[in-house]
C-alpha cells in the first residue's frame, strides 16, 4: 500500500465521477449513477492500494482488477485515464462503434482480463487468477468490485465456496452494496449484514465498510488484505449516484444518462472537490521471477496398436498427462468426474497443477478462464452435458477470446444406461454457436491425442468431445489431424456418408454390408466439426451422385448434420441427415442406437432408399 494524500484520493474519486458522467451524456448511453457509487473504492484501489504497472497492464505480476459488473464500464475507463495509460480525450468517445471503450470492458483494452457485464461471473474468473498465483508463485492479488445484485446469482456463491475451501487470501470481492436494482431495490437493500453473514458461511473474512465513501475508512479496510489465510470479502453500504445530490439513492436512474444540462449541473457539485492532472504515485509489482510457460517444440510420440479397444475419454486422459509433462502451461481442473473423464491421470501425475472444482460447472469454466488469462493453458472437464449448465460462462469466454479447453465426455445415446438426463445431445449445438470456437470430435485414441496437442497449440475456445464405449484404434501412430480436416477411410461411388465418434463405426460396417451387395459407399471421418472439413466431404460428394449422408450420436438440430448441411447445401448438394429425435431412455447402447436409427442397420437402409 501507497501514502497518497487522503484529500487526493477523495478528489480523483470525484474526477473519477465527472469522467463517468461527461462519457455517458456524451454517449446518450450508460450507467453513470452504478459509476458513481463505487468510484470512491475504484480510486482507493488504484491509486492507494493497488500494485500495478500503469504502463503495461499486462505484466505478470500486477496485481488485477475485474469489474464484475461490468455495466460500471465508464469508471473503469476513467481510472485508466487517470492513471495515464487511456487519453483523457478518449472517455468521450465512449460505446461509439470502432471504439474499444464499449458498453462493458471486453479484451479488446488491454486492461480487461476477460469481457464482463453478464453479472455473476467476475469472482470465479477471480478465483482462477488466485489459484494461478499461487501455482506460479506469485504475490499479485486479485480484486473483484461486485454489485449487490449480482450476488442474487448462483455463480457467486459456488465461486465464494471454492475460494473459501482454497484459502485465497490473495483474493479479494468487493461488493458495492448501493441498494437500488434495475428495476427496484435489490433483494437485501442496505442489510448488508446479510452479505457478511453469507461470505462467512462460505469461510471468507469480512469486513464492512458502514460509509462505503469514506476514504479514510476504505484505505484502513484494505490495508487488512493478506491479514490471514481467508479470501477477503469488503462490503462497501454506497449510495447509487453518489456525489450528485439530485440522482443519489434516487429510484429510476440505472442504465439513465444525465442530460446535458442534468450533466452540467452534477459536474458543478463535483467540481469544487475534484483533482485531476496530478502526478500519482502508484506501487510497483514486485519483482519475484516468471513463471515458466513455454511451449515445447515437439511433444512425445503416441503409443497405441492397431485394434485396440480403447474409449476415447480414456484416451484423453493418457494424452492429457503425455503433453503436459512436456508443457508447463498446461493445467486441468474437473468437476468431480475425474474418474469418469480420466482427468485423475493427470490429477496424479501433475497434483499441484489440477484443481478439483466439484460439482459447479458454472465456476469450473470460470476458474479455468481465470487460469487462461494468466498465461495457462486451461483442459476443463466433465460430462459434456453439464457443459450446457455454464453456456453463459462458456459465450462470454467466446467474446472474452479466452484461450479455453473443455473436454466433454459420456456423450449422446451411446453411453447406454445412465438414461437421458446424462446424455450430451445438444453439446455440438452449443459449442458450435460460441464465437470463434473450435468443435472436435475423435472417434478412437489417435485421434484423440493427436486433436488434444491441436488444441493445445491453437487459440480460442476449443471443445473436444469423447466417448463413453471403447473402440479400435485405427489410425498409425503417425497419422496427422489437423483442425479443419477430415478422413476418408472407404471410397465408393453410390452416396458419402460422414460419421464422427462412436457413428463413424457404424457407417464402416454399413460399408462392409453394402459391399457384399456391390453397393460401394465412402465413409469420412468428420473428426473436425467446426471447422468442418469440407474440401473432403465436398470432393467425396461430388465423387457419389451429390448426395451425403451424415450420421450423428445427437439431437438432429445443431449438430454435425447442420454444420455439413450448413457448409455444402450452396454446392447443390443433398445432405440427409440420421440423428436422435426424441427422448431417450436407459438400455444398451446398441439397442438404444438401433432404436434411435443411428447404428448400421439405419444407414445400410437409407442408403438402400436414396
Amino acid at each position: 500500500m501507497i501514502e497518497n494524500d487522503i484529500e487526493l484520493l477523495k478528489g480523483i474519486a470525484n474526477t473519477l465521477r465527472i469522467h463517468s458522467i461527461e462519457a455517458t451524456t456524451a454517449a446518450g448511453s450508460g450507467h453513470p449513477s452504478s459509476c458513481l457509487s463505487a468510484a470512491d473504492v475504484v480510486a482507493a484501489l488504484f491509486f492507494g492500494h493497488m500494485k500495478y504497472d500503469a504502463k503495461n497492464p499486462h505484466a505478470y505480476n500486477n496485481d488485477r482488477f475485474i469489474l464484475s459488473k461490468g455495466h460500471a464500464a465508464p469508471l473503469l475507463y476513467a481510472a485508466w485515464a487517470e492513471n495515464g495509460f487511456v487519453p483523457v480525450a478518449e472517455l468521450l468517445k465512449l460505446r461509439q462503434f470502432g471504439n474499444d471503450l464499449e458498453g462493458h470492458p471486453t479484451p479488446r483494452l488491454a486492461f480487461a482480463d476477460v469481457a464482463t457485464g453478464s453479472l455473476g461471473q467476475g469472482l470465479g474468473v477471480g478465483v482462477g487468477m488466485a489459484l494461478a498465483a499461487k501455482q506460479d508463485k506469485l504475490d499479485y492479488n486479485t480484486y473483484v468490485l461486485l454489485g449487490d445484485g449480482e450476488i442474487a446469482e448462483g455463480s457467486v456463491w459456488e465461486a465464494a465456496n471454492l475460494a473459501g475451501f482454497y484459502k485465497l487470501s490473495n483474493l479479494i470481492a468487493i461488493v458495492d452494496a448501493n441498494r437500488l436494482g434495475q428495476s427496484q431495490a435489490t433483494m437485501f437493500g442496505h442489510d448488508i449484514n446479510i452479505y457478511v453473514k453469507r461470505f462467512e458461511a462460505f469461510g471468507w473474512r469480512v469486513e464492512t465498510l458502514d460509509d462505503g465513501h469514506d476514504m479514510e475508512e476504505i484505505l484502513e479496510v484494505l490495508s487488512g488484505v493478506g491479514l490471514d489465510e481467508r479470501p477477503l470479502a469488503i462490503i462497501a453500504k454506497t449510495y447509487k449516484g453518489a456525489g450528485v445530490s439530485f440522482i443519489q439513492d434516487k429510484d429510476g436512474w440505472h442504465g439513465k444518462p444525465l442530460s446535458k444540462d442534468e450533466a452540467a449541473q452534477a459536474i458543478a457539485e463535483l467540481s469544487p472537490r475534484a483533482k485531476s492532472g496530478l502526478t500519482v504515485a502508484i506501487a510497483a509489482p514486485s519483482k519475484l521471477p516468471a513463471p515458466n510457460l513455454a511451449a515445447p517444440a515437439s511433444y512425445p510420440a503416441t503409443s497405441h496398436k492397431l485394434g485396440d479397444l480403447i474409449a476415447t475419454r480414456e484416451a484423453y486422459g493418457a494424452a492429457l498427462v503425455r503433453i503436459g509433462g512436456a508443457n508447463p502451461a498446461i493445467v486441468a481442473m474437473d468437476g468431480d468426474t475425474k474418474n469418469s473423464t480420466y482427468a485423475e491421470k493427470f490429477a496424479k501425475q501433475f497434483p499441484n497443477r489440477f484443481t478439483e472444482c466439484f460439482i459447479a460447472e458454472q465456476n469450473l469454466v470460470a476458474v479455468a478462464m481465470g487460469f487462461a488469462t494468466r498465461g495457462h493453458i486451461p483442459f476443463a472437464s466433465t460430462f459434456a452435458t453439464f457443459f450446457t449448465r455454464a453456456a453463459d460462462q462458456i459465450r462470454v469466454a467466446g467474446i472474452s477470446q479466452t484461450n479455453l479447453k473443455l473436454v466433454g465426455s459420456h456423450v449422446g445415446i451411446s453411453i447406454g444406461e445412465d438414461g437421458p438426463s446424462q446424455m450430451a445431445l445438444e453439446d455440438l449445438a452449443l459449442m458450435r454457436a460460441i464465437v470463434g470456437s473450435t468443435v472436435l470430435y475423435p472417434a478412437e485414441a489417435v485421434a484423440t491425442e493427436k486433436l488434444l496437442e491441436q488444441m493445445a497449440a491453437h487459440k480460442g475456445v476449443c471443445f473436444l468431445r469423447t466417448s463413453r464405449p471403447k473402440t479400435p484404434v485405427i489410425y498409425s501412430n503417425d497419422e496427422q489431424f489437423p483442425i479443419g480436416g477430415a478422413k476418408v477411410l472407404r471410397e465408393g461411388s453410390k452416396v458419402t456418408v460422414v460419421g464422427a465418434g462412436v457413428t463413424l463405426f457404424e457407417a464402416l460396417k454399413a460399408a462392409d454390408t453394402l459391399k457384399a451387395e456391390g453397393i460401394t459407399i465412402t465413409v469420412i471421418d468428420a473428426y473436425s466439426i467446426k471447422p468442418l472439413g469440407k474440401k473432403e466431404i465436398l470432393a467425396a460428394a461430388k465423387k457419389t451422385n451429390n448426395t451425403v449422408i451424415t450420421v450423428e450420436d445427437h439431437y438432429s438440430e445443431g449438430g454435425l448434420g447442420d454444420a455439413v448441411a450448413g457448409e455444402l447445401s450452396c454446392e447443390g448438394i443433398k445432405v440427409h441427415k440420421l440423428a436422435v429425435v426424441g427422448i431417450p431412455r436407459s438400455g444398451h447402447a446398441a439397442e438404444l442406437m438401433a432404436a434411435f436409427g443411428i447404428d448400421a442397420a439405419a444407414i445400410v437402409k437409407k442408403v438402400k432408399s436414396l
